[in-house]
C-alpha cells in the first residue's frame, strides 16, 4: 500500500507538472487582473473548463490503455490515425515542445543574460529534454521525483510572498462583463485536454513499468494520479490568480500577459525574482517537454508497430525542435495555433464519447460527431482570417470558443439513426468500453 500511494504521488506530481507548461504560468494572473474582487469566480471557469476537461480526457484515455488511436479510433480508421498524427506533430515538433524552448529563453534567460545567444540556449535545452526522455520507463520518476518537487517550491515562495504582502489593493470592480466566461475562454485556450490524451500514454507506459498490468488497476491510478495533478494546479491557479488580482489597481487589462508575472515577481521578490522566475519558467516548460517529446515518440513508434524506434523519433523530435525554437513565441504561435483550433473540438467530442462507450453501440454516432466538429472548426478558423462566414459566430456559445458544442450534438443524434453494421474488419480498431 506504502508503495502504491508513493507511485500515485509521483505520477500525479509529474502529470502536474507536464501540465504545468508557460501558458498555465501566464493566464491566472492576468484572469485574476481582470476579474479584480471577483477573481475566485474567474479562476472557478478557468479550473472548469481546463482542470476539467484534462481529467475527463484522462479517464477517457487511461479506458483506452493510455492510446489515443484508441480514443478517435471509432471515428474511423482513417480519421483516427489523420487526427492523432496531427494532434501529435502540434503537441510535438511543430508548436508544443519549439514553444517551451523559446518561452524559457524570453522569460528567463535573456532577462538574467543579457545577450547570451538563443540558438546556444536552444541546444543546451534540447540536449538535456533528450537526455532525461531517452528512456520512456524512466521520464515520470525523473519528473515526479526531482524536477517537480523544484518547481512547486519556487512556486510556493512566490504565491506565500505575494499573499503576505500583497501588492496593492484589489479592485471592487472587474474589467470585463462576463468574469465567469473569460475564465471558462482562457481555460479552454489552454487546451489542456489534448494534452492529457498524449500525456496518459506517458502514465500507462510508467505504471506498466513498475508492475501494475491489471487494466483496471491501471485505469483507477491514472485516474488517482490524475486528482493529485488537479489538486496541484487547483491551488497554484488560484494563488497566481489572487497575485493578479493584487495588482489590478496597478495595470491595465491592455498589459502584456508575460511581463505580468514578471513584473508581479520582481515587485514581490526584488532581484532574486528574477532568478525565481527563471526557475519557474524552466522548469515549468522542460517538464512539459519532456513528457510531449516521450509521448511524441511512443505514439509513432505504436502506429509504425515499432519500424519507427522511439529513440529514434525523439532525437528527430529534439533536433526539429530546436530549430523550430528559435523562430520566437509568437511566430510559433502564429503558424500552429489554427491547427490546434481546428482539431482540438473534434478530440474533446471524442474524448466525452469515450467516457461513454460501453453504453454507445453506433460508431455513426462517433462519426458525425467528429466530422461536425472538425467542419464548424474550419469555419472558425477561416472567419477569424477575415472571411466572412455568415452565423459561424452567432452559434451558441460562441464568445467561449464552443459554438461547435450544439452542432455536434445534433450531429451525434442524427448518426444515431443511421444504420450501422457492427462487423470488424482486419483493420479496423476494436471499441473501448
Amino acid at each position: 500500500m506504502v508503495k502504491k500511494n508513493k507511485d500515485i504521488v509521483v505520477v500525479g506530481f509529474a502529470l502536474f507538472a507536464m501540465f504545468f507548461g508557460a501558458g498555465n504560468l501566464i493566464f491566472p494572473p492576468f484572469l485574476g487582473l481582470i476579474s479584480g474582487s471577483h477573481w475566485i469566480t474567474g479562476f472557478s471557469g478557468f479550473v472548469l473548463a481546463d482542470v476539467g476537461l484534462a481529467l475527463l480526457a484522462i479517464l477517457a484515455a487511461a479506458k483506452c490503455g493510455g492510446e489515443i488511436s484508441k480514443v478517435l479510433g471509432r471515428a474511423g480508421n482513417k480519421l483516427s490515425v489523420v487526427l492523432g498524427c496531427a494532434i501529435m506533430i502540434c503537441l510535438g515538433p511543430l508548436l508544443a515542445i519549439p514553444r517551451t524552448a523559446a518561452t524559457t529563453f524570453e522569460m528567463g534567460i535573456a532577462p538574467l543574460f543579457n545577450g547570451f545567444n538563443p540558438v546556444l540556449f536552444s541546444i543546451i535545452f534540447f540536449i538535456l529534454t533528450l537526455v532525461l526522455t531517452i528512456k520512456p520507463s524512466k521520464v515520470v520518476d525523473i519528473i515526479g521525483e526531482f524536477l517537480t518537487p523544484g518547481l512547486l517550491i519556487a512556486l510556493a515562495i512566490l504565491i506565500i510572498k505575494g499573499i503576505m504582502t500583497p501588492l496593492g489593493s484589489i479592485n471592487p470592480d472587474a474589467m470585463i462583463d462576463n468574469v465567469f466566461g473569460e475564465g471558462v475562454a482562457q481555460g479552454y485556450q489552454t487546451m489542456d485536454a489534448l494534452a492529457a490524451v498524449a500525456l496518459s500514454t506517458v502514465v500507462i507506459t510508467s505504471l506498466t513499468n513498475k508492475g501494475y498490468t491489471d487494466e483496471k488497476e491501471k485505469i483507477k491510478l491514472t485516474l488517482q494520479s490524475g486528482f493529485v495533478a488537479a489538486i496541484g494546479l487547483c491551488l497554484v491557479y488560484g494563488g497566481l490568480a489572487y497575485l493578479g488580482a493584487t495588482v489590478s489597481q496597478i495595470y491595465g487589462k491592455d498589459v502584456i500577459q508575460t511581463s505580468l508575472i514578471v513584473n508581479i515577481t520582481s515587485s514581490l521578490l526584488g532581484q532574486p525574482g528574477k532568478i525565481i522566475i527563471a526557475l519557474i519558467v524552466g522548469l515549468a516548460c522542460l517538464t512539459t517537454a519532456i513528457g510531449l517529446v516521450s509521448a511524441t515518440g511512443q505514439y509513432f513508434t505504436k502506429i509504425t508497430n515499432g519500424k519507427l524506434k522511439y529513440e529514434t523519433i525523439v532525437i528527430g523530435v529534439c533536433i526539429f525542435s530546436a530549430i523550430v525554437s528559435n523562430f520566437g513565441v509568437s511566430t510559433i504561435i502564429k503558424f500552429s495555433a489554427p491547427i490546434l483550433s481546428i482539431i482540438y473540438p473534434a478530440t474533446i467530442s471524442l474524448v466525452m464519447l469515450t467516457l461513454f462507450g460501453d453504453k454507445i453501440k453506433n460508431d455513426n454516432i462517433f462519426k458525425c460527431s467528429a466530422y461536425m466538429a472538425l467542419f464548424i472548426s474550419v469555419l472558425t478558423v477561416i472567419d477569424s482570417l477575415q472571411v466572412n462566414i455568415p452565423l459561424i459566430d452567432k452559434l451558441p456559445f460562441a464568445p467561449l470558443g464552443f459554438n461547435w458544442v450544439l452542432p455536434v450534438i445534433i450531429a451525434g443524434i442524427i448518426g444515431s439513426f443511421i444504420p450501422y453494421s457492427d462487423k470488424v474488419d482486419s483493420g479496423k480498431i476494436d471499441k473501448v468500453g
